[in-house]
């Protein structure tokens, strides 16, 4: 007699995932908090300029102002509240003069000097000339953190655009500090790190200027996470630029800690890219963003001329 074999049952196994985990040394996939304005704003409707959003998290274009002329109090204030609120600003087609550049960023504080790069129609006006400088693109970075008081924001205005290429790119540094591994905001909480122009500068200059700089800006300290003085919100707050090393660790343990840290930067959920037409204004929060000017538009020209605004010192 023949016995029928028993069915079998093989129970379902789930599938094999890496987990998800920060690695010691990179970034790591899996779902991140993606978390525009801080927890407990108040969003309110635009009432005086249209704002079109370029992303999730980061970059609105605004339509509907002209540039040109006096911004009305209660202009600048939405302005502002759209800037807390996007971090950077797109406005198409100004083609301001020098002055108006001027005086439109002057409607957040006093301009900036920045003696280490070549000024424009006036001192507080640089001008990136591809023909006529080397390269300061293609890094991830906040603007002078080697300073005391980093520049609150900038106003970018493209003069001459590259038929292709020559996009810039801003990330969300509250979205990059968010998505830390509760492990590493532990060990950065309350930890102050040293910045210096000499990695993102040193290479232009010959051996005398090299010292004059030197001399007039010496490395300074600043907090690895800083407080926005207007939001409150959290943000990570080193770069590649000007990040040299963390006070109180071992070279190593350091260079290794901002590896990982500089990487944030690099996501693209954080991210917004702009395509330039001559003409555009940028406008960002410097205190809440890292830029990466895009250096793909070789043999062809790409001028730009930026209006910085001083700012505070990180807290």
């Amino acid at each position: 007699m023949t016995i029928a074999a028993e069915p079998t049952t093989v129970a379902a196994q789930a599938p094999v995932l890496r987990e998800h985990r920060i690695p010691a040394d990179g970034l790591y996939e899996g779902p991140r908090e993606l978390r525009r304005v801080p927890e407990g704003w108040e969003e309110r409707p635009y009432e005086r300029f249209e704002v079109v959003p370029q992303g999730r998290l980061i970059g609105a274009e605004i339509r509907g102002l002209d540039l040109s002329g006096p911004l009305a109090p209660a202009v600048r204030e939405e302005l502002n509240r759209a800037l807390l609120e996007w971090k950077v600003l797109f406005f198409r087609g100004q083609h301001l003069s020098s002055d108006a550049q001027r005086a439109f960023a002057g409607n957040w504080g006093e301009l900036e000097k920045n003696p280490l790069l070549t000024s424009g129609d006036s001192p507080d006006v640089v001008r990136f000339d591809r023909t006529v400088v080397p390269t300061f693109e293609n890094v991830w970075h906040t603007d002078v953190t080697f300073r005391e008081r980093p520049a609150l924001g900038a106003v970018l205005q493209l003069r001459e655009v590259p038929p292709v290429g020559g996009d810039t790119m801003w990330a969300d540094m509250a979205a990059a500090y968010d998505n830390l591994a509760p492990e590493v905001k532990d060990r950065i909480d309350g930890a102050r790190a040293v910045h210096d122009f000499l990695p993102g500068f040193a290479r232009f200059m010959d051996a005398a200027r090299l010292a004059e700089f030197q001399e007039r800006f010496p490395p300074v300290e600043h907090p690895v996470v800083r407080r926005h003085p207007e939001t409150g919100r959290r943000m990570l707050f080193v770069n590649t630029s000007f990040t040299t090393r963390i006070v109180g660790i071992g070279r190593e343990e350091s260079d290794r800690l901002l590896r990982l840290l500089f990487q944030q930067a690099h996501v693209p959920e954080f991210q917004v890219r702009f395509r330039w037409q001559a003409g555009d204004i940028a406008f960002w929060d410097n205190r809440a963003t890292q830029h990466y000017a895009v250096n793909d538009y070789a043999p062809h020209r790409r001028v730009a001329e930026r209006v910085a605004i001083a700012g505070d010192r990180p807290f």
